[in-house]
């Protein structure tokens, strides 16, 4: 008899699988280059007027429980910044601070999805998406990012999906969308999200958008939040602190229902409930979050400076990964992460597992394989570490490529 559920397989992520196996081979004296985790804070330090507050909700002994929904001026900070940036009226009542956008997305299974229901999920897709959704015991419709089309999205080809889906009897709950993308860092154009947004609405789905990158975009990308686009379909939007605002590790997201409607208005219920039930999330961290969103004139300047040093360095790494005949990357234009292809017919190498596990032990670089993000045949490079370490580690992987080479 096995003591373990069923539904603990599900308890996965790619992008750290290989960590035990870097720290034995860190340990015996191997240098390891570590590009399998999107952490700005390891390479641009979190903003002086963020940390002082931290210290100072610390110090002054607020280390309590907050509200379960909530610090309301947390909750009032992330209402004015999307008014001020996407000209949306957002309540704080309809904002619900989470410990990362991570629990926001098992709150959102867990009020939407029962035994057999469905969700579109566009691959490749962020490696929680799709276990989260089985936790649950949904299904997953597997839409596409076009390769061809730089990781766009075909809206004929998702109508066409969801009616054959449909014509089976089955009606999927919600669509997720991250945009700008991880792992591909594509921004999608505002012409394809209004036809997101009204396939959307003919069909009744709830529309889910992770947009936690939305202040990293470069390469002539212009970012739209769902949020100014789909008024009177319901929706959420995620966000928080962890990459805009260069803080991961406070672990502080928050989910935003901004509509009234009675669908809007049930999601938003429930989403607090199990907020509530699991108590709070961090509250110094909420307390300096609080702080961060309000400085408006000091992050302007801070992700000005992160955005300009991130697009220089994946358009480094971008200009050398296609020098190669092994490797074949779309130009990113948001977030900071690569995705090659790798050519299998120039290869020995059968499978992207192999790849990441082979050149890990071999070179010394730790990467992420693209099945994890639902997309065989490719690799996740995270390239936010400075330029001459992506280069050094691109020459381990174009080395590794020729020895493996047919």
């Amino acid at each position: 008899m096995c003591i373990l559920s069923k539904r603990s397989r599900y308890a996965i992520n790619a992008i750290q699988e290989e960590d035990a196996a870097a720290a034995v081979l860190s340990r015996s004296g191997k240098k390891i280059i570590k590009l399998n985790r999107g952490d700005p804070p390891a390479y641009f330090k979190t903003p002086e007027y963020t940390l002082k507050a931290y210290a100072k909700a610390i110090l002054e002994g607020k280390t309590y429980y907050s509200s379960g929904v909530g610090l309301e001026e947390l909750r009032i900070a992330v209402a004015k910044r999307y008014k001020r940036m996407y000209a949306v009226d957002v309540s704080p009542d309809d904002v619900i601070v989470t410990q990362g956008i991570s629990e926001a997305l098992l709150f959102i299974n867990a009020s939407l999805i029962n035994q057999g229901d469905r969700a579109v999920i566009f691959r490749p897709y962020y490696t929680q998406y799709v276990p989260d959704l089985e936790l649950y015991g949904g299904v997953p419709i597997l839409e596409r990012y076009v390769e061809s089309m730089d990781w766009s999205i075909d809206p004929d080809r998702l109508d066409r999906s969801i009616r054959k889906d449909l014509s089976r009897g089955r009606m999927p709950k919600y669509l997720i969308l991250t945009n700008p993308n991880n792992p591909t860092g594509t921004v999608l154009s505002s012409g394809v999200l209004e036809e997101v947004v009204e396939i959307a609405n003919n069909y009744g789905m709830i529309l889910v958008s992770d947009e936690i990158y939305d202040e990293i975009t470069y390469n002539g990308a212009k970012f739209k939040s769902i949020s100014s686009l789909a008024k009177g379909v319901p929706h959420i939007i995620l966000n928080g602190a962890s990459k805009g605002y260069d803080a991961t590790g406070f672990r502080i997201g928050f989910a935003i229902v901004p509509g009234d409607d009675d669908v809007s208005d049930a999601i938003k219920s429930k989403l607090k409930d199990f907020a509530m039930v699991r108590l709070s999330a961090n509250t110094p961290a909420q307390y300096a979050m609080a702080e961060a969103l309000n400085r408006e004139r000091e992050h302007g300047i801070a992700i000005r400076r992160m955005r300009k040093e991130i697009a220089e360095r994946v358009n480094f790494a971008v200009n050398l990964l296609n020098e190669s005949k092994y490797l074949h990357v779309v130009r990113p234009k948001g977030a900071f992460y690569l995705f090659p292809r790798f050519e299998k017919e120039e290869l020995k190498l059968n499978d992207d597992h192999g790849f990441v596990e082979k050149l890990l032990k071999e070179e010394g670089v730790q990467i992420t394989r693209g099945s994890g993000f639902g997309e065989r045949n490719h690799i996740r490079i995270v390239a936010l570490a400075p330029n001459e370490i992506l280069e050094e580690a691109i020459l381990r992987i174009e080395k590794f490529c020729r020895r493996h080479s047919k």
